[in-house]
């Protein structure tokens, strides 16, 4: 089985099942395999931003239903409650927005806000703007990150497993580094 026929085969699958949780990694993934025409960019965008929003939507319930149970599983969630909730007085529908971006608080920060006051109608408004921005920034990212790496390369064979490989340790990178500040 070749790259492209695993792309192919799972793409749209891979970046449904990623986006319900984090997604960013796959998400960058799709959109490079967009700019090759490996996948279509708006079945790309749509299903990040469907599966961002339905994943954020699923944390917040149960936040809502369930929170004191899930933060005595997560003991590191316990510490970020009070910064949450301050955030969520202070900047209310911004932090709906924005905490997808939020490194360490992707999961979490929808299981805190489905602990806090605010209505269910609100958090979904809100939820639905953040997971079309995310879908739409983290697309194009990988998208032009493919395009870029296109133009460098030029049509060599090669290039398909070396701007993969680049893509990869460039993520990985990122993700380690962000792991070592939280």
């Amino acid at each position: 089985m070749t790259l492209d026929s695993l792309v192919h085969t799972y793409g749209y699958w891979a970046v449904a099942a990623g986006c319900l949780l984090e997604g960013e990694t796959l998400l960058l993934l799709a959109g490079y395999a967009a700019q090759r025409g490996q996948l279509d960019v708006g079945a790309v965008f749509a299903i990040a931003a469907a599966c961002g929003f339905a994943g954020d939507q699923i944390f917040f319930w149960i936040g809502r239903r369930h929170g004191a149970a899930v933060l005595s599983r997560w003991p590191h969630a316990v510490l970020q409650i009070d910064r949450m909730n301050r955030l969520i007085e202070r900047w209310r529908d911004l932090v709906v927005v924005l905490v997808r971006f939020a490194y360490g608080l992707r999961i979490v920060g929808p299981v805190l806000i489905g602990m806090s006051s605010m209505s269910p109608l609100r958090f979904a408004a809100f939820n639905a703007v953040g997971a079309l921005i995310w879908a739409a920034l983290v697309t194009a990212a990988g998208w032009f990150f493919g395009a870029a790496a296109e133009i460098l390369l030029g049509r060599v064979q090669d290039a398909e497993a070396w701007g993969m490989g680049i893509l990869a340790l460039l993520v990985a990178a990122v993700w380690l580094w962000r792991r070592g500040r939280g």
